[in-house]
């Protein structure tokens, strides 16, 4: 089914192509048209439940790469990549890529909102992901383009492990469990020299401490308390 717009079918034609994917698939382009709409132009008619169900393709998206790519990956790990892979950072970098911007319909004044810039093409391309993976009810629409960019991307930050975001896998961890954040307590350490840990970082959930860690920031401490926390959970749950 094409839509009433020949003009508006033209231009997400044209962003299918981008993907490398074939206009002869199929693809419902109204839900397409839907996930390129943000709620400043319909209140009604926009991308916010194809974002929803976007979220959760993503995440199987990257957890099937990951699994595939590096079987022997701790699950620890798994969950610290995918963090990253799926932050709304790297989503609109890769928006960005293909130039999503220019098929998002915006009105108002997000039009000039530079701020939101980000945070808008993070939630298209979920969105555009939820259109595909409804098209089909798989990810055929999807694995085909979004692969590279997952397996790219995974071994850079396998390479640099300080890209790991364990802060954001614990959190996702607790909010999935208890509904609450972990509570960060930071305390300064006097080092001997400038080079060693400047900060230690505990972290806390229910007043049980799950770990503690050090770090030249509080951001790095933060970081290693994190790690120690995660990674212990997950032995815990995967003896």
């Amino acid at each position: 089914m094409t839509l009433v717009y020949p003009r508006r079918q033209r231009q997400l034609e044209n962003l299918v192509r981008k993907l490398g994917l074939p206009t002869g698939l199929p693809i419902k382009w109204e839900l397409l048209d839907l996930a390129l709409t943000h709620p400043t132009v319909s209140e009604s008619a926009n991308y916010e439940q194809l974002e929803f169900v976007g979220d959760a393709v993503v995440r199987l998206a990257a957890a099937v790469v990951l699994w595939e790519t590096y079987p022997d990956c701790p699950v620890g790990d798994f969950a610290a990549i995918r963090s990253v892979l799926v932050s709304d950072r790297i989503l609109a970098q890769l928006a960005r890529e293909y130039g999503f911007d220019l098929y998002l319909l915006v009105a108002g004044s997000a039009t000039s909102d530079q701020i939101g810039q980000e945070s808008r093409l993070a939630d298209a391309f979920e969105a555009v992901l939820g259109a595909l993976y409804l098209s089909t009810n798989n990810l055929e629409l999807i694995r085909p383009w979004l692969d590279f960019h997952m397996k790219k991307l995974a071994d850079e930050i396998r390479r640099d492990p300080a890209r790991l975001n364990y802060k954001a896998a614990l959190q996702e961890w607790t909010q999935a469990q208890f509904k609450v954040l972990p509570e960060y307590r930071i305390t300064e350490v006097h080092p001997t020299n400038q080079n060693q840990e400047r900060f230690a970082a505990e972290v806390w959930l229910h007043e049980n401490k799950l770990g503690e860690g050090k770090g030249r920031s509080i951001k790095a401490a933060e970081q290693a308390a994190a790690k120690v926390a995660f990674l212990g959970i997950s032995q815990q749950n995967n003896p």
